[in-house]
């Protein structure tokens, strides 16, 4: 009967004591005020995309319509600040928290650009998944760009395996201003260097197309000179075809496409190989 009494007593101050730190507890937190934002970004070891997604989070936050610091801890709705966030196509996961310190603490995990794709009159990031990312002033992230009019049989992944390449190839990579995208037969890379553009053909063979293209550099080149040819295809199998330049000064911008006539010469023997047919 003692041992009953002195559980039920036991209990009854458990309680007590539990009810009277969760009193306590909500006025602590009533009473402390929210007095910062601590942003930590998850997953992600490029220091750019690191600094770019914390500020991009931080420019964000300060837009939010309702005020975050300077008020009660208890006031700070995270739930509505996490979906906030979450709208954007920025991240792949967002979580909000008071810590111990009164902070608002967002945890973000970024989706990684690797593309910016310019197509008819709008703009967008894709990732290696082919995820589309918009184009936030910032989240501005310096990646490959590609320009095309793409349609529902001929997407912006698909380039994809040409810009993979491309960045694993530190020549074709330091070459390499801008691709543009006029079907998935005809990618265009157009050059830092001024005076030509380069048709890559599709995204199979690439290393051979590499390979052929600074073949073409180190032996023609240097005899014709940069201005002599308007486009260098790499697209045939053991060819290198070249157009030379119109009268009409070629510009680097999407115009270029209408001034030049594909394959209209032939450079014989400066492959490694016999020359064949298309495939």
């Amino acid at each position: 009967m003692t041992n009953t009494v002195l559980k039920w007593l036991l209990l009854v101050l458990l309680t007590g004591y539990t009810a009277w730190v969760t009193v306590w507890a909500n006025r602590e937190a009533r009473r402390h005020e929210c007095t910062g934002i601590t942003v930590n970004v998850l997953g992600s070891e490029n220091p750019n995309i690191l600094e770019r997604t914390r500020s991009g989070i931080e420019t964000e936050l300060a837009r939010y319509p309702e005020q975050i610091t300077g008020i009660p801890v208890h006031n700070v709705n995270t739930e509505k600040i996490e979906r906030y966030l979450s709208s954007l196509s920025n991240f792949e996961s967002v979580h909000c928290m008071i810590n111990s310190e009164n902070h608002l603490l967002v945890e973000a995990r970024p989706l990684e650009p690797v593309m910016r794709v310019f197509n008819g009159g709008k703009s967008y990031y894709i990732n290696r998944e082919g995820k589309k990312i918009d184009a936030k002033a910032e989240f501005f992230t310096d990646v490959p760009v590609v320009c095309g009019n793409f349609t529902s049989s001929f997407t912006p992944k698909d380039v994809l395996p040409l810009v993979k390449y491309i960045d694993s190839d530190p020549k074709l990579a330091n070459l390499t201003g801008m691709i543009v995208a006029l079907d998935s037969r005809n990618l265009i890379l157009v050059p830092r260097i001024k005076g030509h553009v380069v048709n890559f053909g599709d995204t199979t063979r690439m290393k051979e197309k590499s390979h052929n293209l600074f073949l073409f550099y180190r032996k023609v080149m240097p005899h014709k000179g940069w201005l002599e040819y308007d486009t260098v295809s790499v697209k045939f199998r053991d060819q290198i075809v070249a157009t030379r330049r119109d009268k009409k000064k070629l510009q680097h911008s999407e115009d270029y496409m209408d001034d030049f006539d594909m394959e209209e010469h032939t450079l014989p023997d400066i492959s490694d190989q016999p020359q064949k047919n298309e495939n």
